[in-house]
């Protein structure tokens, strides 16, 4: 299961680095994705629907709009996705 959500992350980061274009170092757990990446709301919007698209998962407007940081986004997978 480790490996799965290690996957999970690993694709989750590399969905906000590629719409973001920023430094792959940036895109730690703890990094806000508005204040640290600098993410304005449509990208953040691209970036949950992206996830959705990736992972073959619904994300609830509440949800979404809770995911302020990079690793907000990877649990938000993690726990949508474990059987």
């Amino acid at each position: 299961m480790e490996n799965s959500s290690a996957n999970a992350a690993s694709r989750v980061r590399a969905i906000i680095i590629e719409q973001l274009g920023v430094n792959p170092a940036h895109a730690v757990d703890d990094a806000s994705i508005v204040d640290d990446l600098g993410a304005d709301s449509l990208e953040v919007a691209q970036i949950v629907m992206m996830i959705e698209d990736e992972f073959n998962i619904e994300i609830s407007d509440d949800v979404a709009e809770a995911v302020i940081t990079v690793g907000d986004a990877i649990y938000v997978v993690t726990s949508k996705t474990k059987s």
